[in-house]
């Protein structure tokens, strides 16, 4: 279990949380821990009915429970969102370490580089000619930051995370370590010496307040103009985002996702793992695509697509289950052709009509 503040009293927590309080009050809590591992001066959650033998079964001393599942003798907070609220309670509860303000003698600093006096700069960190970096800013060891960047107040950035000229960080971001901000995109054009021109990249990236970047993800910045992730936006590890993207406010992007030049992702839109998208694409507001899709085109608004290519969440629901069908209806398919004369009869134990069903060896062509 992570390290935890000073114990909090239920009732507190719950008015905190805006939420019932059921049973003791005064119960403290001293910490936060999954249903299996927790103590019994700790705080767990129970997300459903799914999780009752869980529940029965945890030394946890108090909960948070959903509607309809009692707690028994223990003390609870009764929300319709459990999972929410213990992430919340577990930000109130679990201080995580934090270095204090200054800068370590192994850090390199431009002379006319401004840091505000409460940010804590660790050792390896290089921050370059007239670079910006705000209040209650920690960079951790070998943070390197390049000239004219600016960082907003309260970011963090962790271990190797390298922030690229002209790049501008708004208040609160959070990235993960080994994230690359304003990197070059992937910009070339065929030559007439036969071999590849590259095409300068002279824009930026603009990040804006509240976003987080997993590990490991880099963010392209401009051809020309800006490349920019909006307000509360959250990228998860190993995400590509290239060239003059945008993406929306409070847009989720999930690892192993590669976003084309000038895509264009809605607020609130989320993309699962491993999506890919060509360039030039919109991805409406609060659409939904699914893992492993690839986008050839806009999706609208508010719609859900599955699939490569991707398609309307139903009709892909449709095909795949249409497919385990696939194999009998080719049999049957074949069966008629050789009663009309266009297929030969079957000649001996090598001929083949395809798979039978729950045959892993598969069958020859259409």
């Amino acid at each position: 279990m992570a390290a935890a503040a000073t114990p909090i009293a239920l009732a507190e927590l719950a008015e905190r949380l805006g939420c019932e309080l059921l049973g003791d009050g005064a119960f403290s809590v001293a910490g936060v821990a999954a249903l299996a591992d927790a103590r019994d001066d700790e705080l767990s959650f129970v997300r459903s009915h799914r999780y009752l033998d869980a529940m029965r079964a945890s030394r946890a001393g108090a909960l948070i429970v959903p509607p309809g599942i009692d707690p028994g003798a223990r003390p609870a907070i009764r929300s319709a969102d459990p999972s929410l609220h213990f992430a919340r309670a577990v930000e109130m509860l679990v201080v995580p370490p934090r270095p204090g303000p200054g800068i370590d003698a192994r850090a390199s600093v431009a002379p006319d580089a401004s840091i505000d006096e409460s940010a804590a700069i660790g050792p390896g960190v290089s921050v370059g000619a007239g670079a910006q970096i705000g209040a209650d800013c920690v960079l951790h060891a070998n943070v390197s930051i390049y000239a004219g960047v600016s960082i907003g107040t309260g970011c963090e950035l962790h271990a190797g995370v390298v922030v690229r000229e002209g790049s501008v960080l708004g208040d609160r971001v959070r990235l993960q370590p080994g994230v690359l901000i304003g990197g070059d995109g992937f910009g070339f054009l065929p030559s007439d010496s036969g071999g590849a021109q590259r095409v300068p990249q002279v824009g930026r990236v603009v990040i804006e307040d509240d976003v987080e970047i997993g590990a490991g993800s880099t963010v392209d910045r401009a051809t020309l103009g800006e490349t920019r992730i909006r307000r509360g936006a959250k990228i998860d590890n190993l995400v590509m985002i290239a060239h003059n993207c945008d993406i929306g406010e409070d847009a989720i992007i999930v690892a192993q996702s590669g976003l084309g030049g000038g895509t264009r992702v809605g607020r609130r839109a989320i993309l699962m793992a491993r999506v890919g998208a060509a360039g030039q694409l919109e991805v409406g507001e609060a659409a939904f695509v699914g893992a492993r899709a690839g986008l050839h085109g806009d999706v609208p608004a508010g719609t859900r697509v599955w699939g490569s290519p991707a398609v309307a969440e139903r009709r892909w629901h449709r095909e795949n289950a249409a497919l385990r069908h696939l194999p009998g209806a080719l049999r049957r398919l074949r069966a008629v052709e050789r009663k009309l004369g266009l297929r030969p009869a079957r000649e001996g134990p090598a001929a083949n009509d395809g798979p039978r069903e729950g045959d892993p060896r598969g069958g020859d062509e259409v």
